[in-house]
Order: C-alpha cells, then structure tokens, then sequence
C-alpha cells in the first residue's frame, strides 16, 4: 500500500473517526478532556530542547517510568513531552511524573493533524514505546529531520503477520525509524523481517520499574477492607467475556469464604461487568464506594478503581492476568511479580510470549488451559502457603535479572541528543 492511500484512506475514515470519538466521549468524560488535541490543536507553550516520549496507555506509561526519571535527571535543562492515546495513560502520566513534565494527547496519524503536532512542539528527538508504528507521522519526522526511535520495541507473530501485509508501507516506516530497540532477540528477528535494518536487543523496560513507595501501604490498606483472613484472588485486567468464564469456574470452587477482585482491563467495561454480576445474582462491593471493611458476605469486588493495579497485586494472594484466559494475548505479568505474588496465566500470551514462556518454566507462573483448571490451580495454590510463597520469590528473581534495558536505552538516546550534564 503506497503511503498516499493509506492516507486518503484514513480521511475517508474521518466522519468515522470523530463519531467514535464522539461515543467514547458520551460513555467515558475523560476523553472530552483536550479532544482537540487528538486533530493537532495544542495550547500549550512552546518550549526549547524537546525530548518527546510517545506512550499511548498505562503499560507503556509505567513501563517508561525508570527511562523517563533517568532522562529527567541527566537532561534537566530539556523539556520531557509525553504524548498518550488514552485517558488513563494520560492520567498515570499525572500521577508519576506530576509538573516535571509537559503531556499532550498525540495527534491522529493524519497528515494535517501530524504536521501541526510537530510544527507546535519541534522535538529534537521522538521516542516511541513497544509497537506504535504510525505510518504519516514517521514520515513526516523523517522529512524533518527529526530522529524517531522505537523502545521497547515488541512484535508478536501474530502482529508480524498482520503488519507483513502492508507491504512497502510498512517497510517505509520500519527504515525511516534510526533504530529498533527490541525486547527480546525473536523481536528483534521479526522487524528484520519485515525489513527493518538497524535493530538492537536492549531488554525490556519493565523489569527496572521499581515499585511505587506507596505501593506496600495501599496494599495493606486494600487488605485490611477484603479481610486479612479471607483468602483473595485478583483477577486483574480482564477482557470482554472472560470475566463470565471465571464466575463460571470460581462457582465451583471449594475455597471457604473466597474474596475474588475482578478488574476489567478498560473502565468503559465497568459498568457491563457490574451488570453481570447483578445477574448472576452475587453479592459485590464496587471498590469505588468501599469505605468500610467489605461484608462477610460479599463474594466480589468490583475494581472500578484508577490508578489502584499495584496496589490491588500488593493486597492478593494469587493473581490471574486478564487477557490470556481468551485469545486476547495477555497483559503484563511484570508487575505482579515485581510484587512477590504467584501468577496464573491463560493459554494466550502471546503479546509477553517470552516473559510468559521463562515464568513459567521457572516456576514463577502457572499455565492453565481454561478457566476450570484455573479453579483447581487456585485450590491448590490456597492450600499451600509455601507454594505461594516460592512462586512469588521466583517471580521476582527473575524480574531482578532482567534489569539493565533503562541504562542501554539511555545510552542509545545520548547518541542522538548529546551527553548529560
């Protein structure tokens, strides 16, 4: 596909575009919030010596937290612009890094919004996180003479195959890049494939994030309102249908007085999943209005909560990763491992394939097929408290040997912006 179709295809898609956003706006206000943004009308001031981070939600976001403090420390005289895609990228931003940096949404990859985004801020260097290939928006910073780099840079097969389609487009984007750095070396291996030709294996960033300070108080705090007692599995960041299948599963459970926290990936589901439990008959706490300690009767919280995720591994025992149940290709498991908590992931992982795979093999992670063996491997985890414990202490183990990718990718950034000071 020539790049001049992929963008009247886009304008074509325009009306589309707007209504949708339009909707997400009616069902989620936050997205009313700077909208203009999004077609390239920035307010903010200009400034001078801009280092630009693209992440576009909470896991890149949190993921870029060790690069972005080590940038803010090393390049004090620049100006740290991130740009996201979602609110709640946008509000973890917030919460991390505070007036230390300047945020902004980043402009649809249109050709009109992506030129006015570059003309008002002027980056001397653009850093994507993971996979956002945006096809105008590459070439434009190419013709500018503005240096792009892709960090963290992670391609599932199932990603690979998809993008191969695009043909000399995505070829285009892939070489006007300065450099991939990969997570892993099949990563690494799949852009060369697709054509790209400067790529390192740096690691990946989401093994140096360290956790929160406030981390190990909220956990406690959320622990003390489930019930110090009761035995408590998270379901974290599930997906559309996955939340049934558990309910499903957790009713034949035969775990006395089990707490389970569901936490629905996107917080536009919040209220699909509350309506689910209402029919299912179950009696359910909504984590925003939990004040008091949850009633001994409550089966279910409701983690319709932000900004909550460290604090809600911090406070389980056991931990099930959301999209990984069905074929959705997991979330990240990092984060709860970071936190000492044994992991049950579903047969699709294939967004953390390699993560997932060493987990595994390693014992920190357990791999289920459906959600009924999640039950029994559920049982068998709160049954032995040392077996938790072990698979916890692994988990973080490996975390720990994975550190070093912020140190190489802040080398990789002095070679285009210069040396700190």
């Amino acid at each position: 596909m020539p790049r001049f179709l992929y963008s009247l295809l886009l304008y074509l898609l325009l009306p589309l575009l707007a209504a949708k956003l339009c909707l997400r706006c009616i069902k989620d206000p936050a997205y009313r919030s700077h909208w203009r943004e999004r077609f390239g009308f920035y307010s903010q001031p200009r400034q001078q010596a801009v280092i630009w981070l693209h992440c576009v939600s909470v896991g890149e976001t949190r993921a870029a937290a060790p690069l972005i403090n080590a940038l803010l420390a090393a390049y004090p005289a620049r100006t740290l612009l991130l740009t996201h895609g979602t609110p709640t990228g946008h509000a973890t931003s917030e919460k991390l890094f505070g007036n230390r940096v300047q945020r902004a949404y980043l402009a649809y990859d249109l050709p009109f919004a992506v030129r006015r985004f570059l003309n008002h801020f002027q980056p001397c260097l653009g850093v994507l996180l993971e996979t956002e290939l945006w096809f105008n928006l590459l070439a434009r910073c190419h013709q500018a003479n503005i240096p792009v780099v892709l960090a963290n840079a992670r391609l599932s097969e199932k990603s690979a195959a998809g993008y191969a389609k695009l043909g000399q487009l995505l070829r285009d984007g892939l070489q006007s890049l300065q450099l991939i750095a990969a997570q892993s070396e099949e990563d690494a291996a799949r852009f060369k494939k697709l054509g790209a030709t400067r790529v390192l294996t740096l690691g990946n960033l989401k093994f140096d994030a360290t956790l929160p300070s406030e981390t190990e108080a909220e956990g406690k705090h959320l622990r003390r309102l489930f019930g110090e007692q009761r035995p408590v599995f998270l379901a974290a960041s599930t997906r559309d249908g996955e939340e049934a299948l558990l309910l499903d599963a957790l009713t034949e459970s035969s775990i006395t007085d089990l707490l389970t926290v569901i936490v629905p990936r996107h917080p536009h589901r919040f209220a699909e999943v509350e309506a689910l439990l209402i029919k299912r008959g179950l009696a359910y706490e909504k984590r925003s209005a939990l004040k008091l300690a949850v009633a001994s009767r409550t089966q279910i919280i409701l983690g319709d909560s932000m900004g909550e995720m460290m604090a809600y591994y911090a406070s389980a025992d056991v931990c099930f990763i959301g999209g990984s149940l069905l074929p959705f290709g997991g979330q990240n498991l990092i984060e709860a491992m970071r936190v000492g908590k044994p992991v049950l992931l579903g047969p699709h992982t294939y967004n953390f394939a390699e993560v997932s795979a060493t987990a595994v093999a390693q014992c920190a992670a357990w791999r289920v097929n459906n959600a009924q063996e999640i039950s029994l491997a559920l049982q068998a985890l709160m049954a032995a408290p040392e077996k938790r414990l072990a698979m916890g202490g692994l988990g973080l183990a490996l975390c720990e040997a994975g550190q070093g990718a912020s140190v190489a990718t802040m080398a990789m950034i002095a070679d285009f912006v210069g040396p700190s000071v």
